[in-house]
């Protein structure tokens, strides 16, 4: 039954990461946003083409549709499996970070998931972690001017923080119970493959950065849009 939640929490994340907040809130604004800028539907390219305001709608929507499924998975996973219900939201989030990034219906095209994940993060309820990892990201920006660093940063960061935080017992997991352990080990994997997948998306991100091509990151609305 539990493999069987596992399933369940992946499908029901990617039907609501499905929701491709930048090319719905575009296409009202009069712009199909895959075609303009870096051609992402995610949160930065939209700031970019969009604007501050719009850009910042894509964030909500892009962040609620993983951290309202992850309150969810939390309020439901919690009396069941008290000692390892975080590893199901993490599923959940997943999931819904699947569903931004490959969306089926637009021939699996969809944004990097950075806003997705940052409402999985934050769906963890987990406070301290997520000052420390919001601190990092904004101060990341702010030195290197690169949302494309501060993604990255955030994700290699995430997956320390998350492994420190459950190795000094500061989440759900109870390290002398085995089957709490094992659930620790494989949500640690899962927060990994969270890291890896947006890290991958940011491959030529990374290859301008190498070559000092990458555009700075700024909320100045792009003319002719």
């Amino acid at each position: 039954m539990i493999i069987l939640y596992r399933i369940i929490c992946l499908i029901l994340g990617y039907g609501c990461g499905l929701l491709q907040t930048g090319v719905i809130v575009g296409k009202l604004s009069g712009t199909d946003i895959r075609q303009h800028g870096s051609g992402n539907s995610g949160t930065t390219n939209a700031l970019r083409v969009l604007g501050f305001k719009m850009g910042l709608v894509v964030f909500l929507g892009d962040f609620l549709k993983a951290f309202i499924p992850c309150l969810i998975a939390r309020f439901v996973f919690k009396n069941m499996y008290p000692d390892s219900y975080l590893l199901f939201v993490l599923y959940v989030g997943f999931g819904a970070v699947l569903g931004h990034v490959f969306p089926f219906y637009l021939k699996f095209k969809g944004g990097k998931g950075i806003a997705t994940i940052g409402g999985t993060v934050v769906g963890l309820l987990e406070p301290l972690m997520i000052i420390i990892l919001l601190v990092l990201f904004v101060g990341a920006i702010a030195i290197t001017k690169y949302m494309s660093v501060g993604s990255i940063s955030l994700m290699i960061e995430f997956v320390i923080t998350y492994i420190i935080f459950g190795l000094c017992g500061l989440l759900c997991f109870d390290m002398t119970i085995p089957s709490s352990r094992n659930a620790f080990i494989e949500s640690c994997l899962v927060a990994v493959l969270f890291a890896g997948l947006a890290i991958y998306k940011h491959k030529a991100n990374i290859i301008r950065l190498i070559n000092h091509e990458e555009n700075k990151f700024h909320f100045k609305k792009q003319e002719g849009v």
